[in-house]
């Protein structure tokens, strides 16, 4: 028997996709301070406007996930380009916030239809039993690999254009990903069980299952830490290390303001996430994925109560990159991996979507929470705490979860 190839066209294509996209979202935290000082507006109206882009993403995710099971995978990938560049072109004129705020969620839809809910579960269905881990780590490690250069690339333009501009560059990025769409031909191996049941009949197998309620919640703290860090770390690192600029190891680094080492942290996170997502596909397919997934929601709450108990340096925040980075997706192929192997590859979009709209209620939290007590208070700390807890309570309420998937038989 051949063995199948790990990088097929669907898993290159699905990788530049997911590069892209994520390279443009990762890069929103760099214009909090650009726009919120063009207009004077409160540093909470352009986190709401994030916030709500996020809150998008999940709704919109399975929403187009079941319209790739329905209508086809590439269909839903174009529906979701041209609302990406849509909302980019429309928000580079918006003035007012309420404005910017409801063109935030066209954004939000087109990472939906351009992200991991479609693109996850195309790759799924392509690879083979054996390489399905590896392919779903690499497809999202991906989005890593478009997060180490695409807050870089919004300060570079930031540098020679208006933020507005930067927007509607980032629109014809989002569009030119769309040829790649020839390679997006993806089978759907399944059993003849999982053909012959229906998408109501899945969705009712996995409501009824306190398995995938569990990996409901759990998701929550994934959301909230990522999109927090994503949407607010820039802007905090950037007022927090100013008294400090000049240190040995911003000089090392050819860094000389503190907005670069905002994007550099973030960039930073993206890059060590490559290896650490990798490093989970391996995991997954040799280890309990809920107790893969328990470790990792422990990491990162660990992670950030040292980072906030610990005087801020340069030092620190490249610490606190690496450390998180490494366990910043590396939920993702093991949370969809999981998904897959408890109910089947049929409508793993759907369900995966699903899940991830918990995952995106987080973002909402994290990146509106953060920039509505940074009014009040002056400070993110509080923010802090919270994902702190947040991401506790997913590393236990991960470890109840009953890996053994249950006979579509049984179950009716």
């Amino acid at each position: 028997m051949t063995r199948q190839p790990l990088f097929s066209p669907v898993l290159i294509a699905g990788c530049i996709i997911v590069m892209t996209g994520f390279a443009i979202r990762a890069s929103f935290g760099v214009f909090q301070i650009p726009v919120a000082e063009e207009f004077g507006w409160p540093r909470a109206e352009f986190s709401l406007a994030i916030a709500i882009q996020n809150l998008a993403w999940g709704f919109g995710q399975p929403i187009f996930a079941a319209m790739a099971e329905k209508i086809g995978d590439r269909k839903a990938i174009v529906a979701g380009a041209v609302a990406y560049a849509l909302g980019l072109v429309l928000s580079a004129g918006a003035t007012t916030p309420l404005a910017h705020q409801m063109l935030e969620v066209l954004v939000g839809f087109g990472i939906a239809g351009t992200g991991f809910g479609v693109i996850l579960a195309v790759v799924g269905r392509a690879a083979s039993d054996d390489n399905r881990s590896m392919a779903l780590a690499v497809a999202t490690a991906a989005g890593s690999a478009g997060q180490v250069f695409g807050a870089p690339l919004a300060e570079a333009l930031l540098a020679v254009m208006s933020w507005q501009s930067v927007f509607l560059v980032f629109a014809a990025l989002i569009l030119a990903t769309l040829m790649t769409l020839p390679m997006m031909r993806s089978p759907a191996p399944a059993s003849t069980e999982e053909l012959q049941e229906s998408m109501a009949q899945i969705l009712g197998r996995a409501a009824r299952d306190p398995s995938y309620a569990l990996i409901f919640i759990g998701f929550f703290s994934c959301g909230y830490q990522l999109a927090f860090i994503t949407a607010h770390f820039p802007a905090f690192v950037t007022e927090m290390c100013a008294p400090i600029l000049g240190g040995g190891v911003l000089a090392s680094m050819g860094v000389s303001t503190t907005s670069a080492l905002g994007a550099v942290a973030i960039s930073l996170i993206g890059l060590a996430n490559i290896a650490g997502t990798i490093a989970a596909g391996w995991a997954g397919k040799r280890f309990s994925r809920k107790y893969l997934l328990a470790g990792i929601y422990a990491g990162r709450t660990l992670a950030a109560a040292w980072f906030i108990l610990t005087p801020m340096t340069p030092a620190t925040v490249i610490v606190f990159s690496v450390v998180m980075g490494s366990l910043w997706l590396a939920t993702v192929p093991l949370t969809s991996g999981l998904v897959a192997h408890l109910y089947g590859l049929r409508y793993m979009g759907t369900l995966y979507g699903i899940v991830f709209f918990s995952h995106q209620l987080g973002s909402f939290m994290g990146v509106w929470l953060g920039g509505r007590m940074y009014d009040i208070y002056g400070s993110y700390e509080a923010v802090w705490w919270v994902g702190v807890g947040v991401g506790a309570l997913s590393a236990v309420v991960h470890l109840p979860i009953r890996e053994r998937r249950t006979p579509i038989a049984a179950a009716a």
